[in-house]
């Protein structure tokens, strides 16, 4: 299990360097295979070694091999946060059935916030494929009916187009659409709670970066990842923290 456990981690590793790949080249309008990954300042074409997930950042210092330019630690993060993810959803979720559409929402959610991140888009040339991909697998994989994950489908945009509205552009469509991918893999329950574990760790992290200078007010911030930690909570700790909430009620 332990080798397994392993290759579960370098799996992620590789797919997160290729995420990387993908968000960048998408955000800039680009062929994901062609050209071969080359350095974004010099464009030298990099070799294989320059291509090893974590270490190559860690031995190169961070920097290009051949024109030492700085090399964003987004490449380094995108790739932890990919192997951690993949490797957390397969230990909790275990190897059945519910780890297709589980995996599926993890690469979306992954996507998504290293686009944000960079240029706050979240891009509907992937939620829209993996949406479909998720509307495909509930019809062959979940504890409820289908029409239950449409249903969550259909509240997770209505919610996040609602903000939109009240907001007057505070949320992007981005946003909106990428909920409607969430709702369907999640179902409506635990997409509602999904958004609002998302708006309590924003309102706490963007408070925080307010109260400390790093962010302006009314700076805009990529609101992916507080919906990363709002989803991956709600879809593996869901009903633990509907049960401890309804217990302070009762």
């Amino acid at each position: 299990m332990l080798l397994f456990d392993i290759y579960i981690i370098l799996l992620g590793l590789l797919f997160g360097s290729f995420f990387n790949v993908v968000a960048i080249r998408l955000l800039n309008q680009q062929s994901i295979a062609f050209p071969p990954s080359h350095c974004p300042h010099c464009k030298h074409k990099l070799s294989v070694f320059d291509l090893v997930p974590v270490f190559s950042y860690l031995f190169l210092k961070g920097k290009c091999r051949y024109c030492q330019s700085k090399i964003t630690p987004l490449y380094l993060f995108g790739e932890l946060l990919t192997a951690t993810s993949i490797f957390v959803v397969y230990k909790f979720v275990g190897l059945q059935h519910e780890l297709i559409p589980a995996l599926i929402l993890t690469i979306l959610l992954v996507i998504s916030i290293l686009t944000d991140i960079r240029k706050q888009l979240i891009l509907d040339v992937v939620t829209f494929p993996m949406l479909g991909l998720l509307i495909i697998t509930r019809l062959f994989i979940g504890t409820e009916p289908f029409w239950y994950y449409l249903l969550g489908g259909v509240v997770g945009f209505a919610l996040l187009l609602l903000v939109a509205i009240v907001s007057r552009g505070g949320m992007g469509g981005g946003d909106v659409k990428l909920y409607a991918a969430i709702g369907v893999a999640l179902g409506p329950q635990m997409t509602v709670m999904s958004l609002v574990l998302a708006s309590f760790v924003g309102a706490v992290i963007g408070g925080f970066l307010l109260v400390c200078g790093i962010v302006k007010r009314k700076q805009p911030i990529a609101f992916g990842p507080f919906i990363f930690i709002g989803t991956v909570a709600a879809y593996l700790f869901g009903q633990k923290i509907w049960n401890w909430y309804m217990s302070l009620l009762w």
